[in-house]
């Protein structure tokens, strides 16, 4: 290694025992204006994604008391991926403009093998970031969901998945729903739980309402349920969200496998059900 001169060391990035301090002073000064500028960039980019993702109504109004928790839920983690998601963008790319090769260089500096303090930071704040996320939305995200598990709901529908139709059975009230142009009507303000299986040779389906953000597999021989709280109005043909979607492939009419729903006020849905049972 002839003429290895500090200024020839400080270009290569090779670190010689004798560097005078001066050059080695101004190396620590370029690194650390590459962090506080790439830092800063991402601060921005940062600002940028959460107020534009803030300004986004992606789905609408929840027509449930556990929708409007699965939004809350689902706004926090994206508030929270955001930050993580410009980060690497902002690395990636500030490596690739700024240190890039130029004209004929060819040859690179020696390699950092392990940075250790960045290793530890790395691993030290997303382990803190999964813990909290798996304390919150994830488990007081189960315990809402299962909170009215206990409780006598105000209307229990079983629910029968095949292909390609829904069939729906209003328990204790004398009325079915058997083909797929009915509306499924349901009232508002209410505990509603929903059992939902499919037939026994039959294929699985996944019966979802997506005004209600809550979905569940129906799986043949197997019934399971979830619970919703009404807590507003609403019609298909005002908001195509208010409907059962098979949210499951289940073969060449998956797509079609959906019932319209309205939410009505209690006195209005308990005079559909004694016209239909009529």
């Amino acid at each position: 290694m002839a003429n290895l001169s500090p200024i020839n060391l400080l270009g290569t990035g090779i670190r010689s025992p004798r560097e005078p301090t001066f050059y080695r002073a101004l190396r620590e000064i370029v690194l650390n204006r590459d962090t506080v500028t790439a830092a800063a960039i991402w601060v921005l980019l940062t600002i940028i994604g959460e107020l534009s993702f803030l300004q986004i109504d992606m789905f609408g109004d929840a027509a449930t008391k556990q929708g409007d928790f699965i939004d809350d839920a689902f706004i926090l983690l994206m508030v929270l991926a955001i930050p993580i998601f410009t980060l690497v963008i902002t690395m990636i790319l500030y490596v690739v403009f700024k240190f890039r090769a130029k004209g004929d260089e060819i040859e690179d500096a020696a390699p950092t093998r392990t940075h250790t303090k960045w290793v530890g930071f790395w691993l030290a704040w997303t382990t803190i970031l999964c813990l909290v996320v798996i304390v919150h939305p994830g488990y007081t995200g189960i315990l809402e969901l299962r909170a009215t598990n206990a409780e006598e709901p105000d209307l229990t529908v079983n629910v029968t998945g095949r292909r390609w139709q829904w069939i729906y059975e209003y328990e204790g009230r004398d009325v079915s729903l058997f083909t797929k142009d009915e509306m499924l009507v349901l009232p508002n303000h209410s505990l509603i739980r929903f059992n939902v299986t499919a037939e026994d040779q039959d294929v699985i389906h996944s019966f979802w309402i997506p005004a209600f953000r809550m979905k569940i597999d129906a799986v043949p021989g197997l019934t399971t349920y979830f619970d919703v709280e009404t807590t507003e109005t609403g019609h298909f043909n005002d908001d195509v969200n208010f409907r059962v979607q098979c949210a499951e492939l289940c073969g060449n009419d998956h797509s079609l496998m959906f019932t319209r729903v309205e939410v009505v006020e209690p006195a209005e849905f308990e005079q559909w059900i004694a016209d239909q049972a009529a």
